[in-house]
Protein backbone atom coordinates (compact mmCIF):
# COMPACT_ATOMS: atom_id res chain seq x y z
CA UNK A 1 0.00 0.00 0.00
CA UNK A 2 1.55 3.25 -1.06
CA UNK A 3 1.07 6.55 1.10
CA UNK A 4 -1.13 8.26 -0.62
CA UNK A 5 -3.81 5.12 -0.62
CA UNK A 6 -3.16 5.26 3.16
CA UNK A 7 -4.52 8.67 3.30
CA UNK A 8 -6.98 8.40 1.48
CA UNK A 9 -9.33 8.37 4.42
CA UNK A 10 -6.74 9.87 6.60
CA UNK A 11 -8.61 11.59 9.63
CA UNK A 12 -7.29 14.27 12.37
CA UNK A 13 -8.43 13.06 15.93
CA UNK A 14 -11.79 14.54 16.73
CA UNK A 15 -10.99 14.56 20.47
CA UNK A 16 -7.68 15.97 20.64
CA UNK A 17 -8.39 18.86 18.90
CA UNK A 18 -12.04 19.52 20.59
CA UNK A 19 -9.48 19.29 24.05
CA UNK A 20 -7.19 21.87 22.64
CA UNK A 21 -9.97 24.50 22.01
CA UNK A 22 -11.25 23.52 25.50
CA UNK A 23 -8.10 24.27 26.93
CA UNK A 24 -7.17 27.42 24.99
CA UNK A 25 -10.26 28.38 26.12
CA UNK A 26 -9.49 28.23 29.85
CA UNK A 27 -6.95 31.55 28.99
CA UNK A 28 -8.67 35.04 28.81
CA UNK A 29 -11.97 33.34 29.85
CA UNK A 30 -15.38 35.64 29.50
CA UNK A 31 -17.88 36.63 31.76
CA UNK A 32 -20.86 34.42 30.09
CA UNK A 33 -18.91 31.74 28.56
CA UNK A 34 -16.93 33.14 26.34
CA UNK A 35 -12.97 34.61 25.96
CA UNK A 36 -11.51 37.88 26.48
CA UNK A 37 -7.88 37.63 25.15
CA UNK A 38 -7.70 40.95 23.12
CA UNK A 39 -4.00 41.36 20.97
CA UNK A 40 -1.13 42.02 23.27
CA UNK A 41 -2.57 41.29 26.37
CA UNK A 42 -1.14 39.53 29.28
CA UNK A 43 -4.08 36.42 28.15
CA UNK A 44 -2.56 36.88 24.57
CA UNK A 45 0.80 36.18 26.21
CA UNK A 46 -0.33 33.35 28.04
CA UNK A 47 -1.90 31.63 24.89
CA UNK A 48 0.67 32.23 23.17
CA UNK A 49 2.90 30.14 25.73
CA UNK A 50 0.33 27.30 25.67
CA UNK A 51 0.55 27.10 21.75
CA UNK A 52 4.17 27.50 21.99
CA UNK A 53 4.73 24.78 24.35
CA UNK A 54 2.15 22.35 22.21
CA UNK A 55 4.26 23.49 19.25
CA UNK A 56 7.80 22.35 20.86
CA UNK A 57 5.76 18.89 21.94
CA UNK A 58 4.72 18.33 17.71
CA UNK A 59 8.47 18.60 17.14
CA UNK A 60 8.24 22.05 15.70
CA UNK A 61 10.74 24.59 15.25
CA UNK A 62 9.25 28.28 15.95
CA UNK A 63 9.55 31.10 14.01
CA UNK A 64 8.52 34.90 15.37
CA UNK A 65 8.82 38.14 13.16
CA UNK A 66 8.25 41.48 13.93
CA UNK A 67 5.24 41.72 14.60
CA UNK A 68 4.50 39.02 16.74
CA UNK A 69 3.26 36.52 14.37
CA UNK A 70 4.11 32.86 14.91
CA UNK A 71 5.19 30.82 12.51
CA UNK A 72 5.82 26.73 13.75
CA UNK A 73 7.33 24.63 11.05
CA UNK A 74 7.08 20.69 10.36
CA UNK A 75 10.16 20.08 7.45
CA UNK A 76 9.71 18.31 4.52
CA UNK A 77 11.90 16.44 2.82
CA UNK A 78 12.92 18.98 0.45
CA UNK A 79 13.08 22.00 3.06
CA UNK A 80 14.57 24.20 0.08
CA UNK A 81 10.88 24.56 -1.31
CA UNK A 82 8.38 26.84 -0.34
CA UNK A 83 6.42 25.78 2.74
CA UNK A 84 2.61 25.61 2.59
CA UNK A 85 0.95 27.53 5.95
CA UNK A 86 -2.13 27.43 7.98
CA UNK A 87 -3.94 28.87 10.52
CA UNK A 88 -5.84 32.14 12.00
CA UNK A 89 -5.50 33.59 14.44
CA UNK A 90 -5.64 33.40 18.99
CA UNK A 91 -6.92 37.04 19.96
CA UNK A 92 -10.43 37.54 20.57
CA UNK A 93 -12.87 40.37 20.69
CA UNK A 94 -13.70 41.44 24.57
CA UNK A 95 -16.54 39.58 24.62
CA UNK A 96 -15.66 37.43 22.11
CA UNK A 97 -16.12 32.98 21.33
CA UNK A 98 -14.21 30.71 21.99
CA UNK A 99 -14.12 29.59 18.19
CA UNK A 100 -13.29 32.78 16.31
CA UNK A 101 -9.22 32.12 14.82
CA UNK A 102 -8.78 29.98 17.15
CA UNK A 103 -10.13 27.46 15.14
CA UNK A 104 -8.07 27.51 12.39
CA UNK A 105 -4.33 27.90 14.27
CA UNK A 106 -5.23 24.34 16.72
CA UNK A 107 -6.62 22.49 13.30
CA UNK A 108 -3.24 23.44 12.06
CA UNK A 109 -1.82 21.82 14.71
CA UNK A 110 -3.51 19.11 15.08
CA UNK A 111 -3.00 18.51 11.06
CA UNK A 112 0.46 17.97 11.91
CA UNK A 113 -0.31 15.94 15.38
CA UNK A 114 -1.87 13.75 12.62
CA UNK A 115 0.91 13.54 10.26
CA UNK A 116 3.37 12.72 13.53
CA UNK A 117 1.04 9.53 14.57
CA UNK A 118 0.85 8.18 10.88
CA UNK A 119 4.10 8.99 10.07
CA UNK A 120 3.36 11.07 7.20
CA UNK A 121 6.05 13.12 5.75
CA UNK A 122 5.47 15.56 3.09
CA UNK A 123 7.63 17.04 0.13
CA UNK A 124 7.00 20.86 1.03
CA UNK A 125 7.52 21.98 5.06
CA UNK A 126 4.27 22.89 6.55
CA UNK A 127 3.89 25.72 8.56
CA UNK A 128 0.95 26.27 11.38
CA UNK A 129 1.32 30.32 11.67
CA UNK A 130 -0.33 32.62 14.22
CA UNK A 131 -1.40 35.62 13.19
CA UNK A 132 -1.06 38.83 15.35
CA UNK A 133 -4.04 41.59 16.11
CA UNK A 134 -6.47 39.78 13.36
CA UNK A 135 -9.69 41.77 15.47
CA UNK A 136 -8.34 45.20 15.60
CA UNK A 137 -10.58 45.15 18.65
CA UNK A 138 -7.89 46.81 20.72
CA UNK A 139 -5.44 48.10 17.98
CA UNK A 140 -7.82 49.38 14.68
CA UNK A 141 -7.93 48.06 12.14
CA UNK A 142 -8.40 44.93 11.65
CA UNK A 143 -5.72 41.79 10.49
CA UNK A 144 -2.66 44.38 10.72
CA UNK A 145 -0.02 41.76 10.99
CA UNK A 146 -1.44 40.00 7.86
CA UNK A 147 -1.46 43.58 6.23
CA UNK A 148 1.85 44.21 6.84
CA UNK A 149 2.78 40.56 5.72
CA UNK A 150 1.18 41.52 2.69
CA UNK A 151 3.09 44.86 2.07
CA UNK A 152 -0.67 46.92 2.90
CA UNK A 153 0.54 48.58 5.95
CA UNK A 154 4.16 49.79 6.96
CA UNK A 155 5.84 48.07 10.16
CA UNK A 156 5.78 51.60 11.73
CA UNK A 157 2.44 52.47 10.82
CA UNK A 158 1.39 49.69 12.71
CA UNK A 159 3.78 49.98 15.81
CA UNK A 160 2.12 53.79 15.98
CA UNK A 161 -1.46 52.39 16.37
CA UNK A 162 -2.95 53.26 19.71
CA UNK A 163 -5.03 51.10 22.23
CA UNK A 164 -8.09 53.64 24.01
CA UNK A 165 -5.84 54.06 27.12
CA UNK A 166 -3.11 55.39 24.26
CA UNK A 167 -0.96 52.52 24.69
CA UNK A 168 0.90 51.58 21.14
CA UNK A 169 0.56 48.23 19.19
CA UNK A 170 4.76 48.30 19.22
CA UNK A 171 4.89 49.27 23.02
CA UNK A 172 2.71 46.36 24.16
CA UNK A 173 4.26 43.82 21.50
CA UNK A 174 7.45 44.57 23.27
CA UNK A 175 5.88 44.64 27.01
CA UNK A 176 4.36 40.97 26.52
CA UNK A 177 7.98 39.62 25.52
CA UNK A 178 6.62 37.95 22.16
CA UNK A 179 8.36 40.74 19.63
CA UNK A 180 10.69 38.42 17.01
CA UNK A 181 13.66 39.66 14.85
CA UNK A 182 12.82 38.33 11.24
CA UNK A 183 11.41 40.55 8.95
CA UNK A 184 7.83 40.90 8.04
CA UNK A 185 6.98 39.48 4.98
CA UNK A 186 10.32 37.66 3.95
CA UNK A 187 8.52 34.17 4.19
CA UNK A 188 7.52 32.57 0.88
CA UNK A 189 4.65 30.40 0.59
CA UNK A 190 3.28 27.87 -1.74
CA UNK A 191 0.39 28.28 -0.48
CA UNK A 192 -1.71 29.01 2.24
CA UNK A 193 -5.38 27.71 4.06
CA UNK A 194 -6.82 28.93 6.55
CA UNK A 195 -10.28 27.32 8.33
CA UNK A 196 -13.00 29.71 9.67
CA UNK A 197 -16.20 29.54 11.42
CA UNK A 198 -18.48 30.71 8.98
CA UNK A 199 -20.19 33.87 10.93
CA UNK A 200 -23.49 33.45 9.59
CA UNK A 201 -26.59 30.59 9.22
CA UNK A 202 -26.37 29.38 5.72
CA UNK A 203 -24.41 26.35 6.26
CA UNK A 204 -26.75 25.57 9.59
CA UNK A 205 -29.80 26.15 7.54
CA UNK A 206 -28.59 24.32 4.31
CA UNK A 207 -27.44 21.76 6.53
CA UNK A 208 -23.87 21.37 4.70
CA UNK A 209 -20.59 20.48 6.81
CA UNK A 210 -17.88 22.45 4.77
CA UNK A 211 -18.29 26.04 3.06
CA UNK A 212 -15.82 26.43 -0.02
CA UNK A 213 -14.97 30.12 0.49
CA UNK A 214 -14.48 31.11 -3.67
CA UNK A 215 -14.36 35.19 -2.53
CA UNK A 216 -14.64 37.33 0.07
CA UNK A 217 -16.61 40.25 0.01
CA UNK A 218 -14.91 43.57 -0.51
CA UNK A 219 -16.35 46.66 2.17
CA UNK A 220 -16.64 50.61 2.37
CA UNK A 221 -17.07 51.88 5.16
CA UNK A 222 -18.56 55.89 4.41
CA UNK A 223 -18.83 58.46 6.82
CA UNK A 224 -21.78 60.91 6.77
CA UNK A 225 -22.38 64.34 8.63
CA UNK A 226 -25.51 65.53 8.94
CA UNK A 227 -25.78 69.00 10.05
CA UNK A 228 -29.35 70.92 11.21
CA UNK A 229 -30.41 73.30 13.64
CA UNK A 230 -30.37 72.56 17.49
CA UNK A 231 -34.05 73.68 18.99
CA UNK A 232 -36.81 72.74 21.43
CA UNK A 233 -38.69 69.55 21.21
CA UNK A 234 -41.42 71.49 22.84
CA UNK A 235 -41.46 75.02 21.62
CA UNK A 236 -40.14 74.31 17.95
CA UNK A 237 -43.69 73.73 15.35
CA UNK A 238 -42.69 70.47 13.55
CA UNK A 239 -42.73 72.98 10.04
CA UNK A 240 -39.87 75.10 11.35
CA UNK A 241 -37.35 71.91 12.70
CA UNK A 242 -34.33 71.25 10.75
CA UNK A 243 -33.92 67.59 12.55
CA UNK A 244 -30.71 65.99 11.43
CA UNK A 245 -31.89 62.64 13.45
CA UNK A 246 -34.95 62.69 11.19
CA UNK A 247 -32.30 62.85 8.30
CA UNK A 248 -30.14 59.98 9.80
CA UNK A 249 -33.36 57.67 10.48
CA UNK A 250 -34.43 58.39 6.44
CA UNK A 251 -30.62 57.80 5.35
CA UNK A 252 -30.70 54.20 7.55
CA UNK A 253 -33.37 53.45 5.54
CA UNK A 254 -31.95 54.14 2.49
CA UNK A 255 -29.15 52.26 3.08
CA UNK A 256 -31.42 49.36 4.06
CA UNK A 257 -32.87 49.85 0.46
CA UNK A 258 -29.97 49.36 -1.69
CA UNK A 259 -28.34 46.61 0.34
CA UNK A 260 -31.74 44.98 -0.48
CA UNK A 261 -31.63 45.79 -4.07
CA UNK A 262 -28.35 44.49 -4.66
CA UNK A 263 -28.98 41.02 -3.32
CA UNK A 264 -28.46 38.02 -2.42
CA UNK A 265 -24.16 39.04 -2.04
CA UNK A 266 -25.03 42.72 -1.22
CA UNK A 267 -25.32 43.91 2.56
CA UNK A 268 -25.89 46.57 4.04
CA UNK A 269 -25.99 48.74 7.43
CA UNK A 270 -25.47 51.45 9.81
CA UNK A 271 -23.43 50.84 12.95
CA UNK A 272 -21.68 53.46 14.22
CA UNK A 273 -23.73 56.50 15.45
CA UNK A 274 -23.91 59.49 17.29
CA UNK A 275 -26.07 62.40 17.56
CA UNK A 276 -25.68 65.94 19.20
CA UNK A 277 -26.10 67.25 22.18
CA UNK A 278 -28.01 63.59 22.55
CA UNK A 279 -30.51 65.60 24.79
CA UNK A 280 -33.68 64.73 25.65
CA UNK A 281 -35.71 67.92 25.04
CA UNK A 282 -33.14 69.37 22.33
CA UNK A 283 -33.92 68.59 18.13
CA UNK A 284 -30.45 67.13 17.14
CA UNK A 285 -28.63 69.53 15.22
CA UNK A 286 -26.15 67.19 13.97
CA UNK A 287 -25.40 63.19 13.25
CA UNK A 288 -22.29 61.69 12.49
CA UNK A 289 -22.77 57.56 11.48
CA UNK A 290 -21.00 55.08 9.48
CA UNK A 291 -22.59 53.03 6.83
CA UNK A 292 -20.69 49.81 5.67
CA UNK A 293 -21.69 48.52 2.68
CA UNK A 294 -20.10 45.16 1.52
CA UNK A 295 -20.03 43.01 -1.89
CA UNK A 296 -18.26 40.46 -3.58
CA UNK A 297 -17.72 42.54 -7.02
CA UNK A 298 -15.87 46.31 -6.41
CA UNK A 299 -18.08 47.79 -9.49
CA UNK A 300 -21.73 47.01 -6.99
CA UNK A 301 -19.64 48.86 -3.69
CA UNK A 302 -19.33 51.67 -6.34
CA UNK A 303 -22.83 51.73 -7.71
CA UNK A 304 -24.23 51.12 -4.03
CA UNK A 305 -22.19 54.45 -2.65
CA UNK A 306 -23.20 56.33 -5.92
CA UNK A 307 -27.07 55.28 -4.95
CA UNK A 308 -26.20 56.76 -1.35
CA UNK A 309 -24.91 60.18 -2.40
CA UNK A 310 -27.35 60.57 -4.87
CA UNK A 311 -30.11 59.48 -1.78
CA UNK A 312 -28.63 61.52 0.69
CA UNK A 313 -28.62 64.45 -1.07
CA UNK A 314 -32.58 64.41 -1.39
CA UNK A 315 -33.21 63.62 2.02
CA UNK A 316 -30.85 66.39 3.25
CA UNK A 317 -32.83 68.82 0.67
CA UNK A 318 -35.68 67.42 1.71
CA UNK A 319 -35.22 68.25 5.60
CA UNK A 320 -33.07 71.64 4.50
CA UNK A 321 -29.80 69.99 6.05
CA UNK A 322 -25.99 70.37 4.97
CA UNK A 323 -24.40 67.09 4.58
CA UNK A 324 -20.88 65.65 4.07
CA UNK A 325 -19.65 61.99 3.27
CA UNK A 326 -16.55 60.53 3.26
CA UNK A 327 -14.85 57.07 2.92
CA UNK A 328 -12.85 56.41 6.34
CA UNK A 329 -12.01 52.62 5.42
CA UNK A 330 -12.98 49.72 3.44
CA UNK A 331 -11.48 46.74 1.10
CA UNK A 332 -11.50 45.45 -2.67
CA UNK A 333 -13.26 42.72 -2.93
CA UNK A 334 -11.04 38.93 -2.82
CA UNK A 335 -11.48 36.24 -5.12
CA UNK A 336 -8.79 33.43 -3.84
CA UNK A 337 -7.23 30.84 -5.58
CA UNK A 338 -9.21 28.97 -8.01
CA UNK A 339 -6.60 25.87 -7.44
CA UNK A 340 -6.25 26.09 -4.01
CA UNK A 341 -10.06 26.21 -4.08
CA UNK A 342 -10.36 23.14 -6.15
CA UNK A 343 -7.81 21.65 -3.70
CA UNK A 344 -10.92 22.12 -0.75
CA UNK A 345 -13.54 21.14 -2.98
CA UNK A 346 -11.95 17.79 -3.87
CA UNK A 347 -11.23 17.10 -0.54
CA UNK A 348 -14.70 17.80 0.84
CA UNK A 349 -16.23 15.41 -1.74
CA UNK A 350 -13.53 12.88 -1.26
CA UNK A 351 -14.33 12.73 2.15
CA UNK A 352 -18.31 12.66 2.16
CA UNK A 353 -18.91 15.53 3.41
CA UNK A 354 -22.13 17.78 2.27
CA UNK A 355 -20.59 21.81 0.72
CA UNK A 356 -21.06 24.35 -0.87
CA UNK A 357 -19.62 27.41 -2.45
CA UNK A 358 -19.82 30.56 -0.42
CA UNK A 359 -19.23 34.40 0.06
CA UNK A 360 -17.54 35.36 3.51
CA UNK A 361 -19.26 38.30 4.54
CA UNK A 362 -16.18 39.25 7.31
CA UNK A 363 -12.44 40.42 6.67
CA UNK A 364 -9.38 37.54 7.46
CA UNK A 365 -6.09 37.45 7.49
CA UNK A 366 -6.36 35.17 4.02
CA UNK A 367 -7.99 38.06 2.47
CA UNK A 368 -4.36 39.95 3.09
CA UNK A 369 -2.35 37.07 2.42
CA UNK A 370 -4.24 36.34 -0.76
CA UNK A 371 -1.95 39.16 -2.42
CA UNK A 372 1.22 37.80 -1.60
CA UNK A 373 0.34 33.84 -1.94
CA UNK A 374 -2.13 31.50 -3.38
CA UNK A 375 -5.09 31.21 -0.74
CA UNK A 376 -8.21 28.96 0.14
CA UNK A 377 -10.51 29.44 3.15
CA UNK A 378 -12.48 26.68 4.32
CA UNK A 379 -15.59 27.65 6.61
CA UNK A 380 -17.58 25.19 9.20
CA UNK A 381 -20.83 26.24 10.21
CA UNK A 382 -21.64 28.15 13.28
CA UNK A 383 -24.79 27.90 15.58
CA UNK A 384 -27.06 30.61 14.35
CA UNK A 385 -24.77 32.39 13.07
CA UNK A 386 -23.59 34.20 16.23
CA UNK A 387 -19.62 35.25 16.25
CA UNK A 388 -17.98 38.07 18.44
CA UNK A 389 -20.18 36.94 20.63
CA UNK A 390 -19.69 34.90 23.94
CA UNK A 391 -22.48 33.01 23.29
CA UNK A 392 -20.92 31.76 19.95
CA UNK A 393 -21.22 28.12 19.45
CA UNK A 394 -19.77 25.38 17.36
CA UNK A 395 -20.06 21.29 17.19
CA UNK A 396 -17.12 18.96 17.52
CA UNK A 397 -18.73 17.30 14.68
CA UNK A 398 -18.40 20.50 12.29
CA UNK A 399 -14.87 21.16 14.04
CA UNK A 400 -13.96 17.91 12.87
CA UNK A 401 -15.03 18.16 9.22
CA UNK A 402 -13.38 21.44 8.54
CA UNK A 403 -9.96 20.23 10.14
CA UNK A 404 -10.29 17.06 7.86
CA UNK A 405 -11.06 18.87 4.95
CA UNK A 406 -8.22 21.59 6.09
CA UNK A 407 -5.70 18.22 6.00
CA UNK A 408 -6.45 16.75 3.03
CA UNK A 409 -6.23 20.63 1.44
CA UNK A 410 -2.80 20.73 2.90
CA UNK A 411 -1.64 17.84 2.00
CA UNK A 412 -2.72 18.23 -1.73
CA UNK A 413 -0.35 21.45 -1.46
CA UNK A 414 2.53 19.88 0.57
CA UNK A 415 2.43 16.59 -1.53
CA UNK A 416 2.79 13.27 0.46
CA UNK A 417 5.89 11.83 -0.29
CA UNK A 418 5.72 7.65 -1.09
Amino acid sequence: MDMKHKTTNLRINSSRLWGSLMEMAKIGPGIAGGNNRQALTDEDAQGRALFHQWCNDAGLTMGIDQMGTMFARREGTSPDLSPVYVGSHLDTQPTGGKYDGVLGVLAGLEIIRTLNDQGIKTKHPIVVVNFTNEEGTRFPPAMVASGVFAGVHSLDWAYSREDSEGKTFGEELKRINWIGDEEVGARKMKAFFELHIEQGPILELEEKEIGIVTHGQGLSWLEITLTGKESHTGSTPMAMRVNAGLGMARVTQLVDDIAHRYEPNAVGAIGQCNIYPNSRNIIPGKAIFTVDFRHPEKSIISSMEQELRLGVEKIAQEIGLTFDMESVGGFDPVTFDPDCVTMVRNSAEKLGYGHRDIVSGAGHDACWINKVAPTAMVMCPCVGGLSHNEAEEISQKWATAGADVLMHSVLDSAEIVN
